[in-house]
């Protein structure tokens, strides 16, 4: 049984065979793989008897099931107006021109990946992004990239 076969039927062992166990379970590798393979995605269709279309739908809807490799870093950038009005676009300008990257897509070193995502729920403190786990808000161009040189820095 290779890593990914023993992970996904713990966790199937864990949680449960119940369709309801499933978000928990694509979560859960998610936190210990950082995206689903296909590899995983297959192994938790056959070890929940649910079609990989299924597992492969679930995860897909949700914008923090990451159905492919990421970076490192995976700057999530609000999409909603609010953050448009305040300055999102030139936020993600900045980024773009810094990372010499394009929205999708991920620097050469996979270092960083650069996404938008639906609300994050800080319209109050807009322009916000998510880098990993971590929140940033009231972004400017300038703020962002001192943000993103110390995640550089980072080891």
């Amino acid at each position: 049984m290779n890593y990914i076969e023993k992970l996904v039927h713990d966790l199937v062992s864990e949680h449960g065979k119940d369709r309801e166990n499933l978000l928990p379970i694509l979560n859960a590798v998610v936190d210990q793989e950082k995206f689903l393979s296909e590899e995983a995605i297959l192994k938790i269709s056959k070890e929940m008897d649910i079609s990989a279309a299924d597992v492969y739908g679930t995860a897909s809807f949700y914008s923090f099931l990451d159905t492919q490799e990421r970076g490192k870093y995976v700057i999530r950038i609000c999409k909603t107006i609010t953050c448009s009005m305040k300055g999102k676009n030139q936020i993600i300008q900045a980024i773009e021109n810094f990372l010499k990257i394009k929205l999708g897509e991920t620097t050469e070193d996979n270092k960083f990946t650069l996404l938008q995502t639906n609300c994050l729920g800080l319209c109050h403190k807009a322009p916000a992004m998510l880098v990993n786990h971590d929140i940033h808000t009231n972004l400017t161009k300038e703020s962002v990239i001192d943000i993103l040189r110390d995640y550089k820095a980072a080891k």
